[in-house]
Order: C-alpha cells, then sequence, then structure tokens
C-alpha cells in the first residue's frame, strides 16, 4: 500500500454502521480509521437511522465544511430496512455521488446487502444498484463489509443488526486499504 503523499480530508458519510451506534463514538471503526491515518483529516458525517434521503440533504452544508478529498458514502441499510424502493435508493445515491464529484472529492461506494427475509427479487435488485452506480459512474464499489460480521454473533450487538465493539477493528482494517488507495491514486 502506498501512503498519500499530502495531508487528504475523507468524508463518511453514513448510518448507524459508520456512526458507532451501541457505542461510544471513539470506539468506531471511524475513529480507528483515524488512528490508521493520523495525516489526514477524517470527519464523520455519520449518523444513527440516517436513509439516502436525509443524507442527501445533509451533504450540501458537509461538503462545505469539510472540503473533502474523497467522499466514502456508506448509506443505504435503512432504506432498504424501510423497504424503500430501489429505483428511489439509485436516484438518491446518483445525487449524492453526483454533488460530490461536482464538488471535486472522489467518490468510493459501499456496497450495503439487505437481509434475506426481504425476499430474493428486491434484495438481488437492492444490492445490484450499487453494481450499477459504480460502472455507470466509474468509482470503485466496497464489498459490504458487515458480510462476515453479521453471521458471527460473537461480532454483534443484541438486535442482530449492528456490530459491536469487537467487529469495529475489522471494519477499520477492511476500509483501511480502500481508502488508502484511493487517495494515492
Amino acid at each position: 500500500m502506498c501512503a498519500p503523499t499530502h495531508a487528504a480530508t475523507v468524508l463518511i458519510l453514513g448510518d448507524s454502521l459508520s456512526a458507532g451506534y451501541g457505542m461510544s463514538e471513539d470506539q468506531g471503526w471511524v475513529q480507528l480509521l483515524r488512528n490508521e491515518l493520523p495525516q489526514n483529516n477524517i470527519v464523520n458525517g455519520s449518523v444513527s437511522g440516517e436513509t439516502t434521503a436525509g443524507g442527501l440533504r445533509r451533504l450540501p452544508n458537509l461538503l462545505e465544511s469539510s472540503q473533502p478529498d474523497l467522499v466514502v458514502i456508506e448509506l443505504g441499510g435503512n432504506d432498504g430496512l424501510r423497504g424503500f424502493p430501489p429505483n428511489q435508493l439509485k436516484l438518491n445515491l446518483t445525487k449524492i455521488i453526483e454533488i460530490s464529484t461536482a464538488h471535486g472529492a472522489k467518490v468510493l461506494l459501499t456496497e450495503i446487502m439487505v437481509p434475506p427475509n426481504y425476499g430474493p427479487r428486491y434484495s438481488k435488485s437492492f444490492t445490484q444498484t450499487y453494481h450499477q452506480l459504480a460502472e455507470e459512474y466509474n468509482i470503485k464499489l466496497i464489498p459490504f463489509f458487515m458480510q462476515k460480521i453479521a453471521t458471527d454473533t460473537n461480532l454483534m450487538q443484541r438486535d442482530g443488526i449492528h456490530p459491536n465493539e469487537q467487529a469495529q477493528a475489522s471494519i477499520t482494517q477492511w476500509m483501511l486499504p480502500w481508502i488508502t488507495q484511493e487517495l494515492s491514486d
């Protein structure tokens, strides 16, 4: 891995998975990422319960205040849990990508998956949205970091939805090479 040659600002635009739901902020993966990349400014613009529509509403202020070089989009889980249509998910994520790139930031998109009980047609359409956007906008798609964690009860909180403190280091190590690669490109 190549380290970036200059200090960069990275905006994490996410939901509870990135906001550190159920733990103190300093235990979450975004803080652990800050510890791994102390030369960079890592801004956590994540809010528990956030949907893509909410992220889209908050994005202009976050871009203005942080002036990021890179925006990491980790949104959609709450859209899926609420059964929002994939076309609405795609529309909101499209706008987030376009606004971020128009602001001069690179974009990384994190794949999100919904639980299998939402049915195969909805789950497939939901997940395909991320792959389509990555291809359409020629951006990297980070595979869903919860895939292995969600099936390990030792890494999950009691609600069965959120990763616990023990999972945060794994998430950090999953995300780190994607972010450092994008910053060095």
